[in-house]
């Protein structure tokens, strides 16, 4: 179980973005996280996978804080070029994590004739699905899944939504963020929404 108890953040001191945020995100299950720009949400998201350190509160994995490096819960952000090393082949930017099997590269998309080329040489889209190939290692209990497909065309978007709900019933958590409430009604177990520095539940 992820769980985020009495969580305090703020980029300058005494401006808090937001204030005794608690949510449990158990395995297998699927919560949304709604919010108008600049509550906070990916700053949340960033925290709940151990990128940001909380001013107050913590973040707990099974009851254990998180570990550093590459661990059980894993962010995945719609801005994927800034995830990666310019410098790296594709090949080697998934191998950092684990070598992906035929059927998870199917199932999302990316093609191993894009394993020699650079980031900058495939499309924004293209390098989305690579960054989830990579954060979806046998290792990956929670993913933390921020606006993940705004960049993909609808039927991708129902491909890869379709794959990450299956792998949901093989006990993924996941955390979607997202300003699309069409999508986060039809994929989550249950919704919350950051509103004046707090979550709380979203009816329906």
């Amino acid at each position: 179980m992820l769980e985020l108890t009495g969580v305090d953040f703020g980029f300058a001191k005494g401006n808090l973005l937001f204030q005794g945020v608690s949510l449990t995100i158990r395995e297998g299950e699927i919560v949304g996280l709604s919010g108008k720009s600049g509550t906070g949400k990916s700053t949340l998201g960033r925290i709940a996978a151990g990128h940001l350190n909380p001013v107050a509160g913590q973040v707990l994995l099974d009851g254990k804080a998180l570990t550093p490096g590459y661990g059980a819960v894993q962010y995945v952000h719609q801005s994927s070029i800034f995830a990666v090393n310019p410098r790296w082949r594709l090949g080697q930017i998934i191998s950092e994590a684990w070598q992906p099997d035929d059927v998870t590269l199917d199932a999302i998309g990316v093609s191993r004739t894009w394993f020699d080329r650079y980031p900058h040489e495939i499309s924004g889209g293209e390098l989305q699905r690579v960054v989830l190939a990579r954060a979806l290692s046998p290792q990956t209990r929670f993913l933390v899944a921020d606006e993940l497909s705004a960049m993909l065309d609808p039927i991708t978007q129902v491909e890869i939504w379709s794959f990450l709900m299956k792998r949901r019933r093989l006990g993924l958590g996941i955390l979607a963020i997202s300003h699309d409430a069409a999508l986060l009604k039809r994929v989550t177990s249950r919704q919350i929404e950051l509103s004046m520095r707090r979550v709380q539940a979203v009816d329906g």
